[in-house]
């Protein structure tokens, strides 16, 4: 599942994204914006996977937004102007589409950023099973199979093995980029679960050895949709 967000100055324009969006299956919209700061706050916080983003904008245009992020998810373009397109794919956006979109041509643009996601995650999983972070003036090594639960704690998180953790100067988006996605999933804003630690789940809750961890309802579709395939 692809999480993705609409960025554009026309609320009409939104709509039509909104609607192709709910066409596909592996795309969940996660929020449109006709103010890119309120959307920052969202790629902030949230494990956003792919923006469409408008280009000519008031105040902030889609290109200074785009290279104003620091880790930015897939882009596809939308505008009504074709003069950008070579400065759009030096910025490596997945595609460019021209106002007015048809669903055609909006399919085959998502398609190409499934498959690039895809290709990613893919890539994650056969790399090696523990990551390195800076901790106590230290670079420590964190065996990912050990890790039970990351908690964040504004620009530190925690990451729990039993009951030990170590902080790190991090955010969770960026943690979660280095983990395994078919292993670990953001279940709250402050918190990610390693699936296999689960010991139980009662209702909005989550049970890790002692701890008891929240599920917002901004995340428990995809937790509870990843829940249900692993029973299957």
């Amino acid at each position: 599942m692809i999480s993705c967000i609409a960025i554009d100055d026309e609320p009409l324009a939104l709509e039509i994204i909104s609607a192709y969006v709910s066409k596909v299956s592996f795309l969940n919209m996660k929020g449109c914006f006709t103010d890119p700061f309120k959307a920052a706050e969202t790629i902030t916080n949230e494990n956003i996977d792919l923006i469409f983003l408008d280009i000519e904008m008031p105040d902030l245009n889609g290109m200074q937004f785009l290279k104003s992020l620091k880790h930015p998810p897939m882009v596809i373009f939308i505008t009504a102007y074709s003069q950008y397109a070579v400065e759009s794919f030096n910025l490596d956006a997945v595609d460019y589409l021209l106002k007015p979109i048809e669903f055609e041509r909006f399919y085959k643009a998502v398609n190409k950023a499934n498959d690039y996601h895809r290709f990613i995650h893919n890539h994650q999983q056969t790399e090696t099973n523990y990551i390195f972070v800076k901790s106590d003036y230290q670079i420590k090594k964190i065996n990912i199979d050990e890790i039970s639960y990351i908690e964040g704690l504004d620009d530190y998180i925690k990451i729990y093995c039993g009951e030990d953790f170590i902080l790190t100067l991090m955010s969770l988006k960026s943690i979660l980029s280095k983990l395994p996605s078919n292993k670990f999933i953001r279940v709250h804003r402050s918190y990610i679960v390693s699936i296999q630690h689960i010991n139980s789940i009662q209702r909005n809750r989550i049970k890790i050895n002692n701890q008891l961890i929240p599920i917002s309802d901004s995340y428990s579709t995809d937790f509870f949709n990843l829940i249900e395939n692993k029973q299957k």
